[in-house]
């Protein structure tokens, strides 16, 4: 076994995507195992791998460790990107939680009726322009910074940008009315780490697409 991490997931983004982020933004190598059959996920539960029988699973520093939030959790706390102190650490937490919360909103789109899709989504966007990114561009003109936390890079201001791409990928021009969030957006971006998983053949997973998902219902249920 080799000394890197081992991500155990879908060849697609979901709930392992932040993890990706997260290793890359820290300069980790990182191997994949990509779960493609129902046999495969129930061998891994068969052979006590997953403490609640599902993924992502990530090996790292001999524990197998699941669910996603403990798991960043860790790498953030591991490589130095989860503040210097408790007080940090809380403002971080908040600012993951309320991304992870729009994460869920754009990710819930795909289970939506075909005729319900694209007002869904028009919502989704609406809560990302009026709740979700405005309190990112107040905390970076409260302080005046680069980062959101303590102006060092931590996993709030890695999963921002993460949030950002993302939701340009629906609304390219969601961040007009943010001009500190499009400052932030260049400057983490050139974060040689970042910038180099930013380049087509990293290991930046592609959006899960419509085609996709009947052979992941297949895997998962």
């Amino acid at each position: 076994m080799s000394g890197k991490p081992r991500l155990t997931y879908i060849n697609g983004r979901g709930r392992m995507e932040p993890v990706r982020w997260l290793l890359a933004a820290a300069g980790v190598e990182f191997e994949e195992n990509f779960v493609e059959t129902k046999e495969q996920l129930e061998k891994l539960i068969k052979d006590g791998d997953l403490l609640f029988q599902q993924v992502p699973m990530v090996e790292i520093d001999g524990m197998k460790m699941v669910q996603t939030r403990a798991i960043l959790n860790y790498i953030a706390g591991k490589y130095n990107l989860y503040g210097k102190d408790l007080k940090e650490r809380a403002l971080i937490d908040m600012y993951v939680e309320g991304l992870a919360d729009l994460n869920e909103l754009i990710s819930s789109n795909f289970f939506q009726p075909a005729d319900k899709k694209e007002e869904h989504l028009a919502t989704v966007m609406d809560k990302a322009a009026t709740r979700y990114f405005p309190v990112y561009e107040k905390v970076l003109k409260g302080h005046g910074q680069d980062f959101l936390v303590g102006n060092k890079l931590s996993r709030a201001d890695v999963q921002l940008l993460e949030i950002i791409l993302l939701v340009e990928e629906s609304k390219p021009d969601i961040l007009a009315k943010f001009p500190l969030l499009q400052s932030f957006k260049a400057k983490t971006s050139n974060i040689p780490n970042i910038k180099k998983f930013l380049q087509p053949g990293s290991q930046r997973k592609q959006p899960i697409q419509e085609k996709d998902i009947p052979r992941l219902m297949q895997i998962f249920h």
